[in-house]
């Protein structure tokens, strides 16, 4: 099987450069998921690189089952993307609305923290391989 984890690691941090740009241009839904995806994405290279494969969008699952153990405040920062996955994309994912009316420059910059901190850590993991 081919190794694939440079390329999910490389995805990851566009993700998160995405992320970041759709923040500044008032696009703070997809900064959301685009954060979540970074990190998604980041994990899975991680697993890759160890040989292992990670199936799934939770982020605090794949962190749990990492092949580096992931501190617990980690995990909890899987948990907070992980509510980005869904209602930040579908207008059925809130009582009513649009995404973009429920989420502004707090909540991209809460994603964009969260995401960055996960991507420090693979970074590191991935160096120590």
């Amino acid at each position: 099987m081919t190794q694939r984890s440079q390329d999910w690691w490389k995805q990851a941090r566009r993700d998160l450069d995405t992320a970041a740009e759709n923040r500044a241009n008032d696009r703070h839904e997809w900064a959301c998921f685009a954060a979540h995806q970074a990190a998604e994405k980041a994990v899975k290279a991680l697993h890759l690189a160890a040989g292992q494969e990670a199936w799934g969008h939770v982020v605090a699952r794949l962190l749990t089952e990492s092949p580096t153990p992931a501190p617990k405040e980690l995990v909890e920062s899987g948990r907070v993307l992980d509510n980005f996955y869904v209602p930040a994309r579908y207008p059925n994912g809130h009582a009513e609305g649009a995404p973009f009316e429920h989420y502004g420059p707090i909540q991209s910059e809460l994603a964009l923290s969260h995401a960055r901190h996960i991507l420090d850590f693979v970074d590191q993991a991935l160096a120590e391989r």
